[in-house]
């Protein structure tokens, strides 16, 4: 069933489309809703749409080469996903599993190519937005490069810090075992890490946020880490 032609015009990728267009769009889209843990899309699976998350929350996740889960990142409402293998006709490089109760959309990858290369405003947004790709998974491989497990935690935080107006603040943080897979460790070791970093007055929790008391210190153990023996421990 199409989907209606108010959440085609919210999707981000489409803004500024005309209205003709717009309706063109939402009517080749389909939608479908996805329970937490859901996979949304599978590594190795042939690509037949480009994805869109309208409500909700995902991430994407691979394995390493000792099997383990990793989570690349997260999909936030308005983004899309999905495109790599769209454009090069390529499997799905990655999976994708839902985080929580999420709708997303799907276009055809037919019509998503015709999107990508005959209207330059689409293929503007799409080379910012795989610019914005490249460089998250050079930060992340630097992350996961540091061989103190906490210390991964704590860098893995400093990428979570947002300025308020309270100062800077972490909201919406990931559960522990998301968190987990981000940076290659167990539940375990981000619940330690977090503690510790509320120990030393530098993270406090009011509700569901932390808020970052003494943010140059944070800043100084995701570079150094803690002297903690229990930090190398994964």
């Amino acid at each position: 069933m199409p989907i209606a032609l108010e959440i085609a015009a919210n999707i981000p990728l489409f803004k500024d489309f005309d209205e003709p267009s717009l309706k063109k769009v939402a009517n080749l889209m389909s939608c479908k809703s996805f329970q937490s843990h859901d996979i949304v899309m599978r590594k190795g699976d042939t690509a037949d749409s480009l994805a869109f998350l309208i409500s909700g929350k995902l991430q994407v996740v691979d394995l390493s080469e000792e099997g383990r889960e990793i989570g690349i990142h997260f999909i936030q409402p308005g983004a899309y996903f999905g495109e790599l293998s769209v454009i090069d006709g390529q499997p799905r490089s990655a999976s994708v599993i839902s985080v929580k109760l999420s709708e997303v959309a799907f276009l055809p990858s037919g019509q998503a190519r015709e999107l990508i290369f005959h209207h330059p405003l689409i293929a503007k947004r799409l080379l910012t937005h795989f610019a914005q790709i490249v460089r998250s998974a050079s930060s992340q491989r630097t992350l996961l490069s540091i061989p103190n497990a906490f210390q991964r935690v704590f860098a893995q935080l400093q990428t979570f810090v947002r300025e308020s107006k309270d100062g800077q603040v972490i909201e919406g943080l990931p559960k522990q075992h998301e968190i987990a897979i981000m940076v290659n460790t167990s539940r375990e070791t981000v619940s330690r890490a977090i503690h510790t970093l509320m120990k030393m007055n530098i993270l406090e929790k009011q509700g569901t946020i932390l808020i970052v008391r003494k943010p140059e210190q944070l800043k100084h153990v995701a570079t150094v880490g803690v002297d903690d023996p229990n930090t190398n421990k994964k």
